[in-house]
């Protein structure tokens, strides 16, 4: 780790971020140039006290995924992170398979979504980053490590904790449609990748699972319409539609609602309210996802 060239890097790549680059009001009194320490600490999901002890050269070493985390919400171009893993002490992630970098242009799409639910997430179901109306929908998911990350790994290791946000009569669907898009990301990415790893893992540890991989469902279904239920707001009708990276690796994946419906009232209640409102009755996705009764 090179704690002066991170240090640098880490403040120069700030400055150089504008507010509205990230979907941010500039306020009348705002004196700082780019972005506050605060903003980016919030953006890679980190306290603001150890973002400031990097920028400070009195920083511990940051993990793979904290590194990440910093370079999306620092919006870095694929030289630019591979750059700042080195400083960190780590090699550059192959950009391809790590699934991690998500390009600035798609980041700057879901920074212009503040009124409606939106998400990035990976091939294998892990979400790379949501604003604040996914946040209240899904819960937070940021701090989730490992295969906890995929929610095609928690829908069948624990769905007890998943699936209440699925109306029961749809759940038996939204498994299939797990698998299928699992077996997609294993032809695309190959057997001894993440995605290979996440399906040996599942047949072994999950009945349900192996049953429905024996099927070979081969399908990425992301547009759909379908119901999701809030522990306050209660069941709400989307629309999802899905834009993806060149590559296919990635998909930005948008929940609306029609104008002037009471789904529409319920989206408008969330992107409102934000996930405040909810924290107090909702526990960390990686324990309980139980809904308040």
């Amino acid at each position: 780790m090179d704690r002066d060239a991170l240090a640098d890097f880490l403040r120069h790549q700030r400055e150089g971020l504008q507010p509205a680059d990230i979907g941010l009001s500039v306020g009348p009194r705002r004196r700082t140039s780019g972005l506050r320490r605060e903003e980016v600490a919030q953006l890679a999901a980190m306290s603001t006290d150890y973002y400031t002890r990097l920028e400070q050269r009195r920083g511990p070493q940051p993990s793979v995924q904290m590194v990440a985390s910093l370079a999306r919400a620092l919006r870095l171009s694929p030289e630019e992170r591979d750059y700042l893993y080195q400083v960190s002490g780590y090699s550059a992630p192959d950009r391809v398979t790590s699934g991690d970098y998500i390009p600035p242009g798609l980041l700057r799409v879901l920074d212009r979504l503040t009124e409606t639910p939106a998400l990035i997430i990976s091939a294998i179901g892990e979400t790379l980053v949501q604003n604040e109306p996914a946040k209240a929908l899904f819960g937070d998911v940021s701090q989730l490590t490992g295969m906890e990350r995929s929610s095609i790994y928690r829908w069948f290791i624990h769905p007890k904790q998943e699936r209440w946000r699925y109306p029961e009569s749809d759940r038996d669907r939204q498994s299939r449609a797990q698998v299928a898009s699992l077996r997609a990301a294993l032809g695309a990415m190959g057997k001894d990748s993440r995605a290979g790893a996440l399906a040996r893992e599942l047949t072994q540890r999950s009945t349900e699972f192996a049953t429905l991989w024996a099927a070979h469902e081969v399908s990425r279904r992301f547009e759909d319409h379908k119901t999701l239920i809030h522990p306050e707001i209660g069941e709400i009708e989307v629309d999802c539609q899905a834009l993806f990276t060149e590559d296919e690796t990635q998909v930005l994946l948008i929940l609306t609602a029609p104008p002037r419906t009471e789904a529409a009232s319920k989206l408008d209640l969330l992107a409102t309210l934000g996930t405040q409102q909810f924290q107090g009755n909702r526990q960390s996705d990686n324990t309980s996802s139980t809904p308040p009764k």
